[in-house]
């Protein structure tokens, strides 16, 4: 058995699929999550703990003891409409909620931490390509909060040897290849389940939001990057960490976009059914 992980917010998602690819990877791993967004079912084999991943009352004991090596970062909101909505709530738990998981981290001597960050740290970029380099300038409070967690994450990495991964994603899709984890949200806001849900059952419910942003068709254009290959991701960027490599900001995605249009044209194509969508303004927030 190789080193203990903890997972914050490891029964959403992406994080789910991150566990499924740690345990076989080898390593043993400790979910820390509230369950108000992730699933008990979705932790698998892994130890939980039911608990606010802001919370020196949950954190401390689980990093006691050293067994805990390195800590992979996902909890908190990432809704943009909702962040534009509710700022107070992502400052909180986003912001807030990290800066206690790295006081923890330094209080109990574990240096190694993968955020999960986001490409919404880049704001609009006007549709030039997006690289590390390019300086964070966001546009909404989710992006805000993501930014600000990334730079605190560099100062405790000058004032107290904390080193790190920060992966700045595109827009994670699918489903784990073996069909054991998929998405789950309630409600369910991201596009690609959206269109194929429409696909399936053909209410007629799938509203498009904004058809006059600046692209080709009109609407945004987002680079979609399968789950799995962001948890793979995730257990490299672990075994670079625990071997002593260097600290690192990378973007994950596969440096193609696809409009929300194009989505719904491929989902139609597979399908062999028409998929009707509504057209609605657009969300506040939302960068083309």
């Amino acid at each position: 058995m190789k080193e203990g992980v903890l997972l914050t917010g490891g029964a959403g998602y992406i994080g789910s699929h991150t566990r499924k690819a740690l345990r076989k990877a080898g390593y043993r791993v400790v979910v820390l999550d509230d369950l108000s967004e992730g699933h008990r079912e979705a932790v698998g084999d892994a130890d939980l703990v039911v608990g606010d991943a802001g919370s020196r009352e949950a954190l401390d004991p689980i990093l006691a003891g050293g067994g805990v090596k390195a800590v992979i970062h996902f909890a908190g909101r990432c809704y943009v409409g909702e962040s534009v909505r509710r700022p107070r709530r992502y400052y909180r738990e986003n912001l807030v909620g990290s800066l206690a998981l790295l006081a923890a981290m330094v209080d109990a001597g574990v240096e190694a931490i993968i955020f999960s960050s986001s490409c919404a740290v880049y704001g609009d970029p006007g549709g030039e390509d997006l690289d590390e380099e390019r300086l964070p300038a966001p546009v909404n409070p989710y992006g805000r909060t993501k930014a600000a967690v990334e730079w605190a994450i560099r100062d405790h990495a000058r004032a107290y040897g904390l080193r790190y991964v920060i992966l700045r994603y595109f827009n994670a899709a699918g489903a784990d290849p073996e069909g054991e984890l998929g998405e789950d949200h309630d409600p369910e806001t991201h596009l690609v389940p959206l269109v194929i849900r429409e696909a399936r059952e053909g209410k007629g419910e799938l509203r498009v939001f904004g058809t006059d942003y600046p692209t080709p068709d009109g609407t945004c254009i987002r680079d979609y990057v399968h789950v799995s290959d962001l948890a793979d991701a995730h257990v490299r960027a672990v075994r670079h960490l625990l071997e002593g490599g260097a600290n690192e900001t990378l973007n994950l995605g596969t440096g193609t976009g696809h409009s929300v249009r194009s989505v719904i044209r491929a989902v139609a194509e597979r399908a062999g059914r028409p998929v009707r969508y509504r057209e609605a303004p657009r969300r506040p927030g939302d960068p083309p």
